[in-house]
């Protein structure tokens, strides 16, 4: 979100620039992923200072989110506007800890009070062996204007922080 504090003023008025209905939707230069930063708010459930959200979010930020707590984590993308997303890409890295990961993709086109899923996976992470999991869905949601991602990093409930290396959308 930008915002602009407009000087001489004796209370900062705060604004932020929304897109014109003709104007097409911002996408990362060349790679046809949707531009995030300017298209959603965030929020999440906890966040590693050093590992922060935009670290998976945002290409160049960093090597992806971390969670400071342990236990199941959200991560919700709320658009300024309605988005068609096509295609939903998740990379998870842990090769660290020995866990069975769950996530649960889901979207809301009403602001949140109703959500569909979209899948649910369940993924055996291995520092010795399986390490990484990608995923690539190829989707056709209309009017999306909430994106939800449930990490549960060990569903046994062993101590376990969520991580999530990145997540682009187009």
């Amino acid at each position: 979100m930008n915002r602009t504090v407009i000087e001489g003023e004796t209370s900062p008025m705060k604004k932020r620039i929304i897109p014109n209905a003709e104007q097409q939707t911002p996408h990362v230069p060349g790679e046809g992923w949707l531009d995030l930063e300017q298209l959603a708010d965030l929020e999440v459930t906890s966040e590693d200072a050093a590992n922060p959200i935009e670290s998976a979010l945002v290409p160049g930020r960093g090597s992806g989110w971390r969670a400071a707590e342990s236990g199941e984590q959200t991560i919700r993308l709320v658009f300024n506007s309605p988005q068609q997303i096509q295609r939903i890409a998740l990379d998870f890295i842990e090769s660290q800890t020995e866990c069975t990961q769950q996530f649960v993709l889901r979207w809301s086109s009403d602001g949140g009070h109703s959500y569909r899923e979209i899948v649910r996976q369940q993924w055996n992470f291995s520092p010795r062996g399986a390490t990484r999991e990608s995923e690539d869905y190829r989707v056709d949601l209309p009017h999306v204007t909430t994106l939800e991602l449930k990490i549960t990093p060990d569903i046994s409930g062993r101590e376990s922080q969520a991580t999530l290396a990145r997540l682009r959308l187009a």
